[in-house]
């Protein structure tokens, strides 16, 4: 409907002034119209008129072309124009679905990125449930989307916690790799959970002996990290070392997938840095002189050249940085997916990083960058909490926020629904606009009332609950619409303009808000209309079953359960 009253508007603009405009309509308050444009003020220069009096003129004839779908033209204020569609063509934009602006595209959706030996922070349980989401969004557009992870199970953090590991399970001699694996051992049989503490343990050990001047922990644990590209290159399974290596790296993606399925998070692929660490260093290799320049022994990009900063690529050591295995990573997804669109999803402290990382892969695949997209997000905290660290080992992990949400729900309802625990987690980090740092209140989230996600999965067992006392048949959309029943119906037809929207800007957040405001409407709807055993019983159920069924779609795409029951 909105497309087609766009479509008509210009056509009339076309025939009236001889000129061609794109119409933009936006959705003013409900006493105004269903829809209102500001085309008359975007032509008033052009034509030389009073905005006004193009409006009125614009008006006269849209009353003429649009008699069938609008029942009411005004002009407001300068020169707006507002519409009001008639009940048949409002009923008529309840069957309207979100369009398929992405059908025929292959988009790449990476995030989560956690490293192995390391903890799952709550940095990745957020880029987990933003990036799901965003996924869903392209899938509801119509593209063929591929989710993929990417971790570093290879470099400087693999190293410190190897070399924590064997210096402090052999009190101190860090050549007794035997022993070391055997205390490695002793853990295999441990829950997955203990055995991933262990590792996180080691890691932020081995990082404050790296960290503190301890030069002799330094210089092993460089040695280690040349020794760990080793282990792959030489794909060794057997020695002690490689062993150790080997079972910490299995714990952590045996961890993770738990993780991810207790979550609904799912990948079609892992990409692990020693996968895309050769590629990246034989690419930088192949391109250096012509992009990348030696530097002191180094590689680099020099980046002051593109107003960036400039990035070592392989170090003095010959082993690639982060940023050459994310030039392999770029390089080995366009081998996989030959994507139309790769959208790459991270926390905001690599946005410069990453602007480096694409320009210097702009200079020899441009289309390549050009079709890579980065999405960043701020920081997640606990209301009150301070910024912490896996470095550190005061990090906020990924189970202390369900923790903690299960015990607020606990202490609300008595009752240990993990259904309700997740969906209140997801929508508190999906509400607000990416971008930005969020502050995460457990209690908050978990409540059955305001703007949280339990609240919107009970509105939708609600609406359950009257279709199973119904007995009525759906009417047909004949009966003229009494206004409690129009303000919901008008409500309604907003969700696919809010799902392009959100596709549009890749931003979930807009799900939320209609969803939040559509479930209000509702209840005002419901307070002031009786539903069963009504005259119109029929149209009103026909009311709810639309409303259960959008809301149940919204909180799909959030990745949001939407419960029949309560």
């Amino acid at each position: 409907m909105k497309s087609e009253l766009a479509k008509q508007i210009a056509e009339a603009c076309k025939e009236l002034f001889d000129v061609e405009v794109d119409i933009e309509l936006t959705r003013p308050e409900e006493q105004l119209g269903d829809y209102a444009t500001n085309v008359a003020l975007q032509l008033s220069k052009q034509l030389g008129k009073n905005p006004r009096e193009i409006a009125e003129a614009l008006a006269v004839k849209l009353r003429e072309t649009l008699a069938d779908q609008v029942s009411e033209i005004s002009v407001a204020g300068p020169g707006f124009i507002n519409l009001k569609l008639s009940d048949e063509a409002l009923a008529v934009s309840l069957d309207v679905k979100p369009s398929q602006s992405l059908a025929g595209q292959t988009i790449v959706a990476e995030y989560s990125d956690p490293n192995p030996f390391k903890v799952l922070h709550a940095g990745h349980f957020y880029t987990s449930v933003v990036g799901d989401a965003i996924a869903n969004l392209l899938q509801q557009a119509g593209a063929q989307v591929h989710r993929v992870n990417y971790g570093g199970d290879v470099g400087l953090h693999v190293a410190k916690t190897m070399w924590a590991i064997i210096f402090y399970e052999t009190k101190g001699n860090v050549s007794d790799e035997e022993l070391a694996l055997f205390k490695t051992k002793t853990y295999q049989d441990k829950p997955l959970e203990t055995r991933a503490a262990w590792l996180a343990n080691h890691y932020t050990r081995g990082t404050a002996d790296y960290e503190n001047d301890n030069e002799d922990a330094k210089a092993q644990i460089a040695e280690l990290n040349k020794r760990i590209y080793q282990i792959h290159s030489d794909n060794d399974q057997d020695s002690p070392l490689a062993q150790i290596y080997w079972l910490g790296r299995q714990w952590s993606y045996d961890y993770f997938d738990v993780f991810y399925a207790r979550i609904g998070t799912r990948f079609e692929k892992y990409y692990p840095e020693s996968e895309t660490a050769p590629l990246g260093l034989q690419t930088v290799r192949e391109h250096t002189g012509p992009v990348y320049e030696e530097s002191d022994g180094a590689v680099i990009f020099n980046g002051e050249k593109y107003d960036l900063h400039t990035r070592v690529f392989i170090n003095s050591k010959g082993l690639p940085t982060y940023e050459a295995k994310d030039v392999g990573l770029v390089i080995k997804k366009w081998q996989d997916y030959k994507f139309d669109q790769s959208i790459v999803i991270t926390g905001n402290d690599i946005i410069e990083y990453m602007k480096v990382v694409l320009k210097s892969i702009e200079q020899f695949m441009p289309e390549l960058a050009a079709r890579s997209r980065h999405l960043t997000h701020g920081m997640v905290k606990l209301a009150g909490g301070a910024k912490m660290s896996s470095r550190r080992g005061n990090i906020l992990r990924a189970a202390d926020i369900l923790a903690a949400a299960n015990e607020a729900n606990k202490q609300l309802t008595g009752q240990d629904n993990q259904q309700t625990v997740l969906g209140a987690v997801k929508y508190a980090f999906l509400k607000n606009r990416t971008g930005g740092d969020i502050i995460y209140d457990p209690a908050e989230s978990v409540s059955l009332e305001g703007n949280s996600g339990p609240y919107l999965q009970y509105a939708h067992a609600r609406a359950r609950s009257i279709l199973r006392k119904a007995e009525g048949e759906e009417l047909a959309s004949s009966l003229a619409l009494e206004p409690g029943e129009r303000t919901l119906v008008r409500k309604l037809t907003e969700y696919p303009e809010t799902v392009d929207k959100a596709v549009a800007e890749l931003m979930p957040h807009h799900v939320c808000t209609y969803l939040y405001e559509l479930a209000q409407t509702f209840n005002r709807f419901y307070e002031n209309n009786r539903v069963i055993g009504d005259e119109r019983e029929a149209l009103r159920l026909k009311l709810v079953r639309q409303y259960a069924e959008t809301l149940k779609s919204g909180l799909n795409l959030l990745g949001i359960a939407a419960p029949e029951q309560m």
